[in-house]
């Protein structure tokens, strides 16, 4: 193992490469996300969805948990070369026009085609404006619009934007980190590292029937913070297959352990990275010229919704297609029109100080 892990490139000399998976591994995660919640939209339980009785956590799970360590090594890298202006402005104009446009063509376009109230009253009531705003403002996935979507298992139109809240609270973390002069100091990273692990470790032993949102309160961080901690390691760490299939080995042999859950995370971070830049993979590397996972992530589940609202009876498998066929062209529509000139407007606002790398998007 270890001249296997001394004959594999360090995670700056896989950088240096012209091409990488992440644009692509980030879109078939969005993807994994509305695979998965083809089952719950229509039975309305998650503990339906795909790999959540094998596992412990579904398909979606899963796909969010590779979308925060890939955000994490980009948005730690993004503020190290742009530092904190440009930072702000970089997040900024990468997640809120996808968002805003989202939040008001479900609210205004298809909750007005859904709902079972006359127009005049769906657009005077107060829950339309609630969902707006706090679709916007706090991320909330669980409000429902007025008369849409009434006889689904679940109500709620946007059922993803909830992950945003701690996509945003982990780029606040970078941003106070980068500040105080803590971002670039290994050590603080594999601190934060190390905590979070131990924290899920000691929840998961001392606490094992646990809130979900207290477990999600530290299983993303702690995807997060390794993303960052591979970025912050570049010139040591390594991108070495044998280790990914050792993690993998030993998170399997954990299962039922309290060790099981932060040794699934902490592998499947590491896993995903190496998928997006080792050289072994390189080969395979495909560059979409459009990025359409953000507009996936976001569109997926309130286009499930309403097929499931007009096809009631129609199993899951079989509006499966239909669903993933109109969510890639709304997610283009939403690239072209509204991601793509926020991006645009960006460059100009850096006055051109653009990174040449893969811009993060928020899963």
């Amino acid at each position: 193992m270890s001249s296997l892990w001394s004959m594999s490139p360090t995670v700056s000399t896989a950088m240096a490469q012209e091409r990488n998976n992440f644009t692509v591994i980030r879109l078939l995660l969005a993807l994994a996300v509305v695979v998965s919640h083809a089952v719950s939209v229509t039975t309305g339980s998650v503990a339906d969805e795909p790999l959540a009785a094998s596992t412990g956590f579904t398909m979606g799970e899963h796909a969010v948990n590779g979308f925060f360590a890939i955000s994490g090594f980009l948005v730690t890298m993004s503020f190290d070369r742009r530092g904190w202006r440009d930072y702000v402005i970089a997040r900024t104009l990468r997640i809120a026009p996808g968002l805003i446009v989202a939040a008001l063509a479900v609210g205004l376009l298809l909750g007005a085609a859904m709902t079972s109230l006359p127009l005049g009253q769906y657009y005077s009531s107060a829950d339309l404006w609630r969902f707006v705003t706090a679709t916007l403002t706090s991320f909330k996935s669980n409000i429902a619009l007025p008369g849409v979507f009434n006889d689904n298992p679940l109500q709620f139109p946007m059922g993803t934007v909830w992950t945003l809240k701690y996509e945003v609270l982990c780029y606040a973390g970078v941003f106070v980190l980068g500040l105080v002069g803590l971002l670039r100091w290994r050590l603080a990273s594999a601190i934060l590292v190390i905590g979070l692990f131990a924290a899920l470790v000691a929840l998961d032993q001392l606490h094992p029937d646990a809130p979900k949102g207290i477990e999600t309160a530290l299983r993303l961080p702690l995807l997060f913070a390794i993303g960052g901690a591979l970025y912050v390691w570049r010139d040591t760490l390594r991108l070495c297959w044998p280790l990914v299939f050792a993690l993998a080995v030993i998170t399997w042999s954990a299962h039922g352990t309290a060790l099981y859950k932060a040794l699934l995370f902490t592998s499947s971070a590491y896993g995903i990275l190496w998928l997006a830049m080792a050289p072994e993979t390189q080969r395979f590397a495909y560059e979409p010229k459009a990025d359409l996972s953000y507009g996936t992530y976001l569109y997926g589940w309130p286009i499930q919704q309403a097929l499931h609202a007009l096809f009631p009876t129609v199993a899951a498998i079989v509006l499966l297609g239909p669903s993933l066929v109109i969510t890639l062209a709304v997610a283009a529509l939403s690239w072209f029109r509204v991601e793509k000139p926020a991006l645009g407007l960006k460059a100009r606002a850096l006055n051109g100080r653009v990174l040449k790398t893969i811009e993060p998007a928020a899963p």
